[in-house]
């Protein structure tokens, strides 16, 4: 299966190590399925690593940057492809014609706001591309109890908390987006349960 991951993650070289590490974990399932990445087009901190990850274990990388924050972001220019873009909408909206599938790390303000974006397109109806957060300390627990108060007092339909998949590691984060992407393929095309545990590195085959 042909796979393009689009992965929003934090570009601050403040955050403790173990998110960078994590985000080169997820880096290297997305390579070596031989997937192809989509990264916001930075070359530090959970941007660079996953990216530089991906390409180490032989994925695809494409890199989409804004042309004002290139400097300031250190622009990935190890990408197999670099995307400048005029602004930052145009860049949010080519990462997302780009992917078959979203994962969020822990990040910043614009990872929140590249997350509820696509999230909010998917209970709309807009695109039915799997959304997946990778959580592993509880970074966005508060994020999680908003969502719940808002079904509470019925801003949003519990459908929407549905659209989500939460996850604390790379590995089931992987799992998921086979899952959901599977199951969007026609019946005569899904894989079967034997072709998905082969194509799991060091699984069977």
């Amino acid at each position: 299966m042909s796979v393009t991951v689009c992965v929003f993650c934090a570009s601050s070289t403040a955050i403790p190590p173990h998110y960078v590490e994590l985000a080169a974990e997820l880096g290297t399932a997305i390579g070596e399925r031989g997937w192809t990445l989509v990264t916001g087009g930075g070359s530090v901190s959970s941007m660079g690593a996953v990216a530089a990850a991906a390409r180490a274990a032989g994925g695809r990388t494409i890199g989409v940057i804004p042309r004002a924050i290139m400097d300031l972001e250190v622009a990935d220019h190890d990408s197999d492809e670099l995307v400048v873009t005029d602004d930052m909408r145009t860049r949010k909206g080519e990462m997302d014609r780009r992917s078959d599938a979203f994962i969020t790390l822990p990040g910043g303000i614009g990872t929140l706001e590249e997350l509820l974006e696509v999230w909010t397109a998917r209970t709309l109806g807009m695109h039915d591309k799997p959304v997946v957060v990778v959580d592993p300390d509880d970074a966005f627990a508060p994020l999680r109890a908003q969502a719940d108060q808002l079904v509470e007092r019925g801003f949003m339909r519990p459908s929407v908390l549905e659209s989500l998949t939460w996850t604390t590691d790379a590995s089931t984060a992987i799992a998921a987006i086979e899952l959901a992407l599977a199951h969007l393929l026609p019946p005569t095309e899904r894989p079967t349960p034997e072709e998905v545990l082969e194509a799991e590195p060091g699984g069977e085959g």
